[in-house]
């Protein structure tokens, strides 16, 4: 059995009077690329939100590559958050900074000092995501596609066990995101366990992987597209 990545259990989170998850069992193994689908407003962004300890859950514990999210004090969050790399719909890249001061700016974040280690290390990320000769362009330079994949760079720089990825083909056309997603392939079969929130099923059937369905606070799981499909008609046919 593989390592576990990812252990959620019998977690539990609403707002107000509105349940969003209700005593859920999350697991992720090291290795998986794994979606996270359901209706809009569902409660994707908010259950990725609680990996990232950026929201608590009412009840319930969370470990990541053997450490505690829930519960765990403020002064661990940034300890934590170096396990993970995280990638966004809008790319949340400093308009004002380079490509490369971007990435910099995410690794002085987490510690690095060494200016050398730092050049080396922002070097191999550009390389990785097909980025080279890029690192002093400003981002509204950038195509969105070269904006995600700097995004990518970013969240891959401190070689997270975790990447979430939260809906990171919204804001790009089909051959970016096609292009995106040939990239997250190949990250993954490095490997790095990714788990991506997505509403566009037609790249489950291109990129396969496991799939958890939020619904009615619960979580369905498909061990792949096939079972997820089949399961899909279903209740479009009831």
């Amino acid at each position: 059995m593989n390592d576990l990545v990812l252990d959620m259990k019998q977690v539990s989170l609403a707002f107000d009077s509105h349940k969003v998850l209700d005593k859920v069992d999350f697991q992720l193994e090291k290795g998986d690329f794994a979606y996270l689908v359901g209706r809009t407003g569902v409660g994707k962004s908010s259950l990725l939100k609680l990996i990232y300890a950026d929201q608590r859950p009412e009840e319930g514990g969370i470990v990541l590559g053997g450490q505690k999210v829930n519960p765990i004090s403020i002064k661990n969050i940034p300890y934590l958050r170096r396990k993970l790399g995280i990638v966004f719909q809008d790319y949340q890249l400093l308009s004002d900074r380079s490509v490369a001061q971007n990435i910099q700016f995410a690794l002085r974040a987490s510690g690095w000092k060494n200016k050398a280690d730092i050049k080396k290390r922002i070097s191999e990320v550009l390389m990785q995501v097909g980025m080279t000769g890029k690192s002093h362009a400003k981002p509204h330079l950038l195509s969105g596609g070269q904006q995600q994949r700097v995004a990518v760079a970013r969240a891959l720089i401190n070689e997270p066990l975790l990447m979430i990825a939260d809906e990171p083909t919204g804001n790009l056309d089909p051959e970016a995101s096609y292009q995106l997603m040939k990239l997250l392939e190949q990250i993954n079969k490095a490997g790095t366990t990714i788990l991506m929130a997505t509403h566009e099923y037609g790249l489950i059937k291109h990129f396969p992987g496991k799939v958890f369905e939020l619904e009615n606070a619960r979580l369905n799981f498909y061990p792949s597209p096939k079972e997820f499909f089949s399961a899909f008609k279903s209740k479009i046919d009831s």
